[in-house]
């Protein structure tokens, strides 16, 4: 039983960041945006989360301090791709590469280590015990004493769910994606859906970096979002940005991430099962692909 909640609890916390980074990049994907930059906020809002929990001893301005990080990412990613309309997937690709540089420089320079900054003054994302749920076996343990930024996630899939589908932000978001020249034509300008887009990716990306260096563990490692950036952006290409389909493949590649923790208490090499959760994303877009490519077949 013991080892069955293991897994389980072991499943959400993995998820939770592939989760909010994948429903900030869902509106993205509506508004026509091919944002691979997710996983540079997610590096630079672990790092700021860290950085403002220590020097103010609070965990809700280390928060706040990684939805700013996130920010200066997704403006500069607005400055280039949508003012400039430079190539989206470079501009990725250097925001990714100027995280991983900058947030190794600033932990050398400001906290003066090399590889890990972990201290007491640190202050940690609470967990929240439910009354009454919590007493409750096996349901218990597994829905009560999660982090916060769990319960904002489940908060956050039902929310991006109704602001994609069920209002008029949502209708002119999809159409940002799907006929930006009718939307023009509407009077409402493409470019300012799109900066939308990536304001609230960032907001979501920002909660995904707190999570992962303020409640998964509590510490800031090098390199420490380890391509959780790019699994969300699988997340969203497997189940064309539905929020509840992300949320379902989120814990799917939760599962696969729990699952090689646990192998690591019974010898199993750590790269070994480090490797599992990008094999999984591998096969699902493997499957992915060949569903396909027969649904190309079948419409000839």
């Amino acid at each position: 039983m013991n080892i069955v909640i293991g897994l389980i609890t072991g499943m959400i916390a993995g998820a939770t960041p592939i989760l909010l980074a994948a429903l900030g990049g869902t509106l993205t994907f509506y508004a026509g945006i091919f944002n691979i930059a997710m996983e540079g906020m997610m590096l630079m809002a672990a790092f700021a989360a860290v950085l403002g929990s220590f020097l103010f001893h609070s965990w809700v301005v280390g928060v706040l301090f990684a939805i700013a990080g996130a920010m200066i990412l997704a403006l500069i990613f607005i400055f280039f791709s949508v003012t400039l309309d430079t190539d989206e997937f470079v501009t990725g690709i250097a925001l990714n590469l100027f995280a991983v540089g900058s947030t190794t420089y600033l932990l050398r320079q400001i906290f003066k280590v090399k590889g890990v900054f972990t201290s007491k003054l640190i202050d940690s994302i609470p967990n929240i015990h439910i009354p009454l749920i919590e007493e409750i076996p096996l349901l218990g343990p597994v829905v009560s004493g999660r982090n916060l930024i769990v319960y904002l996630a489940v908060i956050a899939t039902i929310f991006c769910y109704y602001l994609v589908f069920k209002t008029r932000f949502g209708l002119r978001l999809r159409a940002a994606g799907y006929n930006p020249n009718s939307l023009d034509s509407s009077g409402v300008r493409t470019s300012q859906m799109r900066i939308y887009s990536l304001l609230l990716c960032a907001v979501f990306c920002g909660l995904a970096g707190a999570f992962l260096s303020l409640g998964y563990v509590t510490l800031f490692a090098e390199n420490m979002t380890a391509g959780r950036g790019w699994i969300s952006l699988a997340a969203i290409i497997l189940v064309d940005g539905h929020p509840y389909g992300i949320a379902l493949i989120s814990l799917l590649f939760g599962f696969f991430d729990g699952l090689g923790l646990f192998l690591q208490n019974y010898g199993v090499s750590s790269q070994f099962t480090s490797m599992v959760p990008y094999i999984a994303t591998l096969v699902a877009l493997y499957v992915y692909a060949r569903r396909n490519r027969e649904r190309e077949r079948s419409t000839l």
